[in-house]
């Protein structure tokens, strides 16, 4: 089956988060079951860097009036799936982030942005832009190649059909009306059967009405995104779409994160052979600048700072963690005043916590597997990735129940197939009891290492992932 995989961003070439690890491991592991699958994602200078081109590029012309636009074929540098760079130096050539100016304020033509990455995977699948090929599906990925789907109704004379992902509800591409005309859409697309939301231009929403089916990255959040608590406006028209749409849960790369062969660790270790956890935690507790005592509790935590992922609830637990004994190792970035708190909190804490302010991918990779424990209580979670790989590495999840957090970690109240610590409340006592609860196993080792064992032993591969995509997308061949 030919696959082309639309996304913003894929690791290795660029990341600011769990997409661009998804956008790694699914088309690899697609490609690894005899697919082929191409992955097309703007051309930043920092993928440009990265990449292992392999061709000339195929000129596109200018489609949007952004200025001339071609497709750079490389290949991915881990993986070696081909992919296809969306050049056009007008709107990606630039310094900042993927969305954002240095000064962290958003790029004002991302609307043009990322139509003329919808625009160009579109134009892929009508086989006329790289050498003939065309896609027997087109997959794209959140609100950035929201308009893929649209387009391809529009214009593609094949009909491709797409199936659109949503990895978070909350961010959903919102522009004014007058973006319309630039982006190729006439204004009766402005409308409730539409784009429009709330008098805006919704990527997402383009997504969800004209894709021939929906998932989400979770069974869990498939469910929760049809309620009003989390349907963020939209869940009216996705209910109106649940016989298109299903929950899949992502998986891991078991190359990429394997505790027994991870060159960023102090020391390998696996479920049978734990000694080398041991030597990664103090190897941490040195780097971090934390006391080296093999005996405390220490817990973990990679992530943005956001209220989405409930810092603030970690930041008012703190003092009561400390109460019991632990020591606690942040590495993340986000909300300004979050991380003020947390730098705060740690020069407070005499010793007993650390924070890096930023994203080190090596660095999260020390934390997960020099922790005994990593906390995740987000107030909503459509996946994580962070507490996959925490069971991986022998580092016990404590996590609020929502989302693919429930659907991966099991309470330890649930017998031996228990792997972590759930809890329901978003509120800092909630959070505080499951630490609690932590601490009291870890203080008991021979069963703490029962459940770590359990936890470690889990499989959430990609193999199994692409199968279920795979049986999706023959859903929708002729």
């Amino acid at each position: 089956m030919r696959i082309l995989f639309a996304v913003a961003e894929a690791y290795p070439l660029v990341k600011t988060g769990g997409l661009a690890d998804v956008a790694s491991g699914l088309p690899a592991a697609l490609a690894a079951l005899g697919n082929d699958v191409r992955i097309i994602l703007p051309a930043y200078p920092e993928a440009l860097a990265k990449a292992d081109a392999k061709g000339a590029s195929a000129p596109l012309g200018d489609p949007l009036g952004a200025g001339e636009t071609g497709l750079l074929p490389c290949r991915m540098p881990d993986s070696g799936v081909p992919a296809l760079l969306v050049d056009c130096p007008a709107l990606f050539d630039r310094p900042g982030s993927l969305y954002q100016d240095a000064k962290g304020h958003v790029w004002p033509d991302n609307h043009l942005r990322f139509a003329l990455l919808s625009k160009a995977a579109a134009m892929v699948a009508s086989g006329g832009a790289v050498d003939g090929w065309r896609p027997d599906v087109l997959h794209a990925n959140d609100w950035h190649t929201g308009l893929i789907p649209l387009y391809l109704k529009r214009w593609d004379g094949a009909r491709t059909p797409s199936v659109f992902t949503i990895h978070n509800l909350h961010y959903q591409g919102l522009f004014e009306r007058a973006v319309l005309q630039s982006i190729g859409l006439s204004s009766d697309l402005f409308s409730i059967d539409g784009v429009e939301y709330h008098g805006k231009v919704s990527f997402m929403k383009a997504g969800l009405q004209f894709s021939d089916r929906i998932t989400t990255v979770s069974p869990a959040y498939a469910r929760e995104i049809q309620g009003e608590e989390m349907g963020e406006g939209l869940q009216g028209l996705i209910r109106a779409k649940s016989h298109l749409l299903r929950g899949i849960l992502n998986g891991v790369d078991y190359g990429l994160w394997d505790s027994s062969d991870d060159k960023a660790l102090a020391g390998g270790y696996s479920a049978a052979r734990l000694g080398g956890k041991a030597e990664c935690k103090r190897a941490l507790q040195r780097e971090m600048g934390l006391n080296e005592a093999g005996d405390t509790p220490l817990l973990g935590v990679v992530g943005r700072f956001t209220r989405q992922k409930g810092m603030d609830l970690l930041l008012k637990a703190l003092d009561g963690i400390f109460g019991l004994g632990a020591q606690v190792t942040v590495l993340g970035s986000g909300e300004a005043k979050l991380e003020h708190a947390m730098t705060k909190a740690a020069n407070a804490s005499q010793g007993r916590m650390a924070v890096k302010i930023g994203y080190d991918e090596e660095l999260a990779h020390r934390i997960i597997a020099g922790s005994d424990m990593v906390v995740m209580p987000s107030r909503f979670e459509p996946c994580g990735l962070t507490q996959l790989y925490a069971l991986r590495y022998g580092a016990l999840p404590i996590v609020r129940r929502t989302g693919g957090l429930a659907d991966s970690v099991i309470d330890i109240s649930q017998g031996k197939e228990g792997t972590g610590f759930v809890f329901d409340g978003a509120t800092a006592g909630e959070l505080l009891g499951a630490v609690k609860r932590g601490v009291d196993l870890y203080r008991r080792p021979k069963d703490w290492r029962v459940v770590q064992k359990t936890a470690m032993t889990q499989d959430f591969s990609w193999k199994k992932v692409a199968n279920e995509y795979l049986s999706l997308y023959n859903e929708l061949l002729p």
